[in-house]
C-alpha cells in the first residue's frame, strides 16, 4: 500500500509545482515628495520625506496625487540616495532622494506608497 500513497503524493507535489505562485502586495512605507530636481541624463529625482515605514531600493511604488492613484502599473525605484550616498533603505523620519524607472511626472505634494511583493506557493486542496 505504501507505493500507491507515495505515487499519489509525488503526483500531487508535481502538480503543485506547476501552479503559478500567488503574488501578494505588502505596503511597507509612505513617502511625501517635498521637492523635485531635474538631473541631466537621469531625469527627475524626488526629494522626499519618509512619513511612515521605510523605503527599500528595489521596491515598487504607487504614485498618489490628490488621493487618486495616477499610475496604472507599479513603478520600480531605480535609485535611492541619502544625501549624496546610495542607500539600501531609508527609515521613517528621514529624508531621501528617489528616482523612478520610466516615470518623470512627479509633483510636489505627491504621496508615494512603497510596496513589496511576496510570492506565496499555492497548494492543491484535498477533498476527503
Amino acid at each position: 500500500y505504501n507505493v500507491i500513497y507515495d505515487v499519489v503524493d509525488d503526483i500531487k507535489a508535481a502538480m503543485e509545482g506547476m501552479l503559478s505562485p500567488e503574488i501578494k502586495e505588502v505596503d511597507i512605507g509612505k513617502v511625501e515628495v517635498r521637492d523635485t530636481f531635474k538631473v541631466p541624463k537621469v531625469g527627475v529625482i524626488a526629494g522626499c520625506y519618509v512619513l511612515d515605514g521605510k523605503v527599500k531600493r528595489n521596491s515598487l511604488v504607487r504614485v498618489i496625487r490628490d488621493s487618486i492613484q495616477i499610475n496604472k502599473d507599479m513603478i520600480r525605484i531605480s535609485s535611492l540616495k541619502r544625501f549624496k550616498d546610495d542607500a539600501k533603505e531609508v527609515a521613517e523620519g528621514f529624508e531621501c532622494g528617489i528616482g523612478l524607472e520610466n516615470w518623470q511626472d512627479l509633483q510636489i505634494g505627491d504621496i508615494l506608497e512603497i510596496v513589496e511583493t511576496e510570492e506565496i506557493r499555492r497548494k492543491l486542496e484535498v477533498n476527503e
